[in-house]
């Protein structure tokens, strides 16, 4: 259907009439940023999902990563019965999905069976936010940097491995390197293009510096667009490794080298597009609102973590001198720094760089939105830009495991405030699942450390 372009219920209509699209992928985002829903006969989604949605188990935003029940939950709960919630098509993200036959796909929101929005979904964190930004006139254009390691190993073989002893589709750091790089030329060929016929802007393909490491990147959009495009890719990149034979890990520190990143460029616009952020008279190109959203970000980095770095895992990229920052400061082009300045005039921005490639861009993007919006509403003044090597420097630090992270979190009035006690309690748990996981679980460092020697 071309670069960019979604397509419309009445091209869908055509297409199935034709013959061309038998299937439509339903989905939602959970809580790991993952889509989940089902797939549904084309015929009986134009004559009845379409208008009305359909049903899913409410324990989609109550489970952990391997979809186990637990305890916790307000809103789902084997004391609640595990109730249905309803998925209400957004007609507006459907697309082709032209890796899987006679297939299209779409996001939906997530309404009880009253009809209110559910709170802890995702995209309706989200959506709340930006609805505040739009009632100051105000809009979010966001761009999300993925980066992932692409192995020559099936799923089904790494899982079978243990994980252990797995190749990468490069021996060397690859690093904007062509030739490295035309080596899974193939199959990140086939990603890029898939996500043009879904509809995505494609900007291009780089390596990067961990064996087998590589970033595909996409024009910025408006803040929940940009999220959707993000999830989508996440999920379908995986979907063609697999059917190449290969495998993709997101995961934000697979080894002992660099980790994967997920840096999210944010700007405030004006609803009609105009410029509020820079100022080309001023000596760093800053406006006052400019300078006070950059203020919102430092200022609630530390308990907004929860929803940057949200695994276990998501902590082992905190090393200095690996890309992944380490101290809480913001630099004019500095990637030293957990938030870097990059642009002039119209294509000024902000890099928050703590996310890693695990992330659930929608609680990132909404987070990074109510910072700004209190930076501003505050009129938060603005520490001088960090120059130098703020590895080495003594300042404010990113937190250092999901532990801390989770207790700034919940211990936060602002976070309360902003997100609503549904909110803040519903993801608290989350962190008190996979820490109570990770502490009952016994690690192959463990052994190796301990089997023969202690």
């Amino acid at each position: 259907m071309g670069t960019g372009q979604r397509i419309t219920l009445d091209q869908l209509r055509e297409l199935v009439a034709a013959g061309d699209i038998d299937t439509v992928c339903v989905a939602i985002t959970d809580m790991q940023g993952r889509l989940q829903g089902k797939r549904v006969h084309a015929g009986h989604f134009l004559s009845d999902v379409a208008g009305h949605g359909t049903e899913g188990c409410n324990y989609l935003l109550a489970v952990d990563v391997d979809m186990n029940t637990v305890d916790g939950y307000a809103m789902s709960s084997w004391d609640t019965g595990y109730g249905d919630m309803v998925f209400v098509p957004d007609l507006s993200t459907l697309h082709l999905q032209s890796w899987q036959p006679g297939t299209a796909a779409l996001i939906c929101d997530i309404r009880d069976e009253e009809g209110h929005d559910v709170a802890p979904s995702p995209r309706q964190i989200l959506t709340r936010q930006t609805r505040r930004l739009a009632d100051r006139d105000l809009v979010a254009m966001v761009g999300t940097e993925l980066e992932f390691i692409v192995f020559t190993d099936t799923y089904e073989s790494a899982w079978q491995s243990g994980y252990r002893n797995l190749t990468p589709a490069n021996l060397y750091n690859v690093d904007y390197s062509l030739l490295g790089t035309a080596r899974v030329e193939p199959l990140l060929r086939r990603i890029r293009n898939a996500m043009a016929d879904a509809g995505m802007t494609v900007e291009s393909a780089k390596g990067e510096c961990n064996l087998g490491q590589h970033e595909i990147a996409f024009k910025y959009d408006e803040a929940i667009t940009t999220c959707d495009n993000h999830v989508i890719f996440k999920t379908a990149s995986k979907e063609i490794a697999s059917q190449e034979g290969m495998s993709i890990t997101f995961m934000a520190k697979f080894n002992e080298r660099e980790g994967n990143s997920c840096h999210i460029h944010l700007s405030f616009r004006t609803t009609d597009g105009m410029v509020v952020m820079a100022d080309d008279s001023a000596p760093d190109g800053l406006s006052e609102l400019g300078r006070h959203f950059i203020a919102g970000q430092l200022a609630h980095a530390a308990e907004l973590t929860l929803l940057f770095a949200p695994q276990i895992n998501s902590y082992k990229r905190y090393q200095a001198g690996s890309f992944a920052p380490t101290a809480l400061r913001w630099g004019r082009d500095n990637r030293t720094c957990s938030f870097r300045l990059v642009g002039h005039g119209p294509s000024l921005r902000l890099e928050n760089r703590i996310p890693g490639g695990d992330v659930n861009p929608y609680l990132a993007v909404a987070g990074m939105i109510a910072a700004g919006m209190d930076g501003i509403d505050r009129a938060l003044p603005l520490e001088a830009a960090f120059v130098g090597n703020a590895y080495e420097s003594d300042s404010a630090r990113v937190p250092e495991s999901l532990r801390e992270a989770l207790a700034l979190w919940e211990g936060s009035a602002w976070v309360r405030e902003t997100f609503g006690a549904e909110v803040t309690d519903h993801y608290a748990n989350m962190a008190r699942v996979e820490l109570a996981a990770f502490n009952s679980s016994v690690t192959d460092w463990e052994r190796f450390r301990s089997f023969e020697r202690l």
